[in-house]
């Protein structure tokens, strides 16, 4: 059984997040399940782009502390977004944790509904949004992003489109998407390739200088003492021990 589905209409191939039991969190199945579903829509002609999107309250709840996927295959998936010829647009309707929020800064173009909320919530349990800011330090407001990487707090829609975290935000996610979705459909497939390769440079650059720094980082901070005891305190669903 896949955790991605996928439907595809008038070229906009539309890969759904479908893991309800632990709220769209990147497992290693996920992950490899959402590469694969990426590598095939790159492939097909007929594909002009990508609408990442998900079932359920929650687009992703963050690496699944359960069945993490390795710190080489979330930059691997991370990296595919942002190479993949064809644009990746990300509609959110829900919640984003932690390396939910890699995706949406992997993606081109990201639109979410305001009742969503986001949180990078990786301080709280003992270690850092490592990986997830190859493609996120590039895109984003730093100061802002100080603030939330720094506090963990919870931040609305307005907040994430101020920032640069998502494009746009709006009450109907969907007709916020309507013209950018005519606009890639009416785009040539060199024309959206050659415009992506322009956009991503600096991104790529990223990637290039500072993942294996980056994987490293992150191997570290959740093999700790620290992260074994934020992660147990978050499953027991108790204050860890360091809360003042």
């Amino acid at each position: 059984m896949t955790l991605v589905a996928r439907t595809r209409t008038r070229g906009v191939q539309t890969l759904t997040l479908d893991s309800p039991h632990n709220r769209n969190a990147l497992s290693a199945a996920l992950v490899t399940d959402l590469a694969t579903a990426l590598t095939d829509a790159g492939e097909e002609t007929d594909v002009r782009a990508v609408l990442l999107t998900h079932t359920g309250n929650t687009f992703s709840a963050g690496a699944d502390l359960r069945d993490p996927p390795g710190p080489d295959a979330l930059v691997a998936l991370l990296r595919q977004i942002v190479e993949l010829p064809k644009p990746v647009i990300a509609r959110v309707t829900g919640h984003v944790r932690a390396g939910g929020l890699g995706l949406l800064g992997a993606c081109d173009i990201a639109a979410a509904s305001t009742t969503s909320t986001f949180a990078f919530t990786e301080v709280r349990i003992g270690v850092a949004p490592a990986v997830i800011s190859l493609p996120l330090l590039p895109r984003t407001d730093p100061r802002a992003l100080a603030r939330h990487y720094l506090t963990g707090e919870r931040f609305d829609a307005a907040e994430a489109a101020r920032t640069g975290l998502v494009t746009a935000a709006g009450d109907d996610v969907d007709a916020v998407l309507a013209p950018v979705l005519d606009g890639v459909r009416r785009a040539s497939p060199q024309g959206l390739a050659e415009t992506k390769r322009l956009l991503t440079a600096r991104v790529l650059e990223a990637f290039d200088r500072d993942a294996d720094r980056l994987t490293a980082l992150s191997a570290r901070l959740f093999a700790s003492p620290q992260a074994r005891e934020g992660m147990t305190a978050f499953l027991e669903r108790r204050d860890p021990e360091w809360v003042v």
